[in-house]
């Protein structure tokens, strides 16, 4: 999120129905509606690279991948956001056209503007949402991966993966090289 909110309450009816034809992408939190900036070429790469990862990982499994234009909905809370890859295994949301409420993994791909909400605010609200085992954080300045994953204890515990790792993501039993996730990008020079 990035834009100041409107000052004005609008009910999720509304935002869903504003959204259907928006020409930019807002994500919602109780009531406000917060336009989404643009993302770089790294970005979406990386988002790519790891969606289509994934998607041939799990074909046939009953699990779905889907990519930024795919909202998860934090129904407890009334709020909206589009990650950037999100996957659910969970029958109940294929009944949803635009959204996801039962989600078992995230990915944000982090950006200078995003980084401190994605790590604070976003993800105590994706914490709310039982169905999810794992929230992964990948940086697009560097070779670096944070998941964090729901123990058995429902804490989150921290799992992080540099360079030379091999990144496993529990949640969908899927693993890969930390530098496949980053095929194609060109790390700017400091």
């Amino acid at each position: 999120m990035v834009a100041t909110p409107n000052s004005s309450y609008i009910s999720p009816e509304d935002y869903l129905k504003g959204e259907e034809t928006s020409p930019i992408k807002h994500e919602y939190r109780q009531g406000q509606i917060y336009a989404m900036a643009g993302a770089s070429n790294a970005h979406v790469i990386i988002s790519l690279n790891i969606a289509s990862m994934l998607r041939n990982h799990l074909r046939g499994s009953g699990c779905q991948t889907y990519i930024s234009d795919t909202k998860a909905h934090i129904e407890s809370i009334n709020i909206y956001y589009y990650p950037d890859v999100i996957v659910s295994c969970d029958q109940r949301d294929r009944a949803f056209n635009n959204f996801l409420r039962y989600p078992s993994l995230i990915v944000e791909v982090l950006s200078p503007t995003t980084e401190a909400f994605d790590r604070g605010d976003k993800f105590a609200d994706y914490r709310q949402m039982e169905s999810l085992q794992e929230y992964v954080l990948v940086s697009q300045t560097r070779l670096n991966v944070e998941c964090f994953r729901r123990n058995s204890e429902r804490q989150w515990v921290l799992y992080p993966y540099g360079q030379q790792d091999i990144i496993h993501l529990a949640s969908v039993d899927f693993r890969c090289a930390v530098a496949d996730l980053y095929e194609d990008v060109t790390f700017e020079s400091p």
